[in-house]
């Protein structure tokens, strides 16, 4: 099997990029059913990452295959993953070097409190406002991030052709 790299990306990469890797790397029931608050908030960079992070890779553990899992945020840069890209074919390319690496944006499935929570609680600083609307904007999404995950995955073992692949979710709105 070849080994395969899986990036979660959006616009801040601590909500549901978060919970997408906890998902993946099954630190999270593997069902539809609605999180607890609890289990939100015990999630790791689950509403922890600051505009320093904003741009980094982080890796978040390898799943039961061997495949690394990694998030990051954007922000609004629409280039950012068609540059990492270009990049990694360009890499793979002159280094020959044979992992997959699949891009899956997780900004479709963000409902509007966990858009709201983020302002609040990372822009603002106001946690007592931010994270409850965070825990229910988590709550109202999660069965979206966990099919988004398990169809990440299912396209990463089924698509033979590509070396990079994008995943934009549009269908997790």
């Amino acid at each position: 099997m070849i080994p395969m790299i899986y990036i979660y990306n959006d616009y801040a990469g601590t909500h549901t990029t978060a919970l997408a890797a906890a998902y993946h790397l099954k630190q999270l029931p593997q069902s539809e059913r609605k999180l607890t608050s609890e289990e939100i908030l015990n999630v790791k960079y689950f509403n922890k990452l600051t505009r320093q992070d904003f741009g980094k890779l982080l890796y978040h553990g390898d799943d039961e295959d061997g495949n690394s899992v990694f998030t990051i945020g954007c922000k609004r840069d629409k280039l950012a993953v068609p540059a990492m890209k270009e990049l990694t074919l360009l890499l793979q390319g002159k280094y020959h070097f044979n992992e997959k690496i699949i891009f899956s944006h997780t900004s479709p499935a963000v409902p509007l409190p966990m858009s709201l929570g983020g302002f609040f609680s990372r822009g603002l600083k106001i946690d007592f406002i931010g994270v409850p609307l965070l825990v229910i904007g988590a709550k109202q999404c999660c069965d979206n991030i966990y099919r988004l995950v398990e169809n990440t995955i299912q396209i990463g073992r089924t698509s033979f052709n590509e070396n990079v692949i994008i995943l934009e979710n549009e269908m997790y709105k």
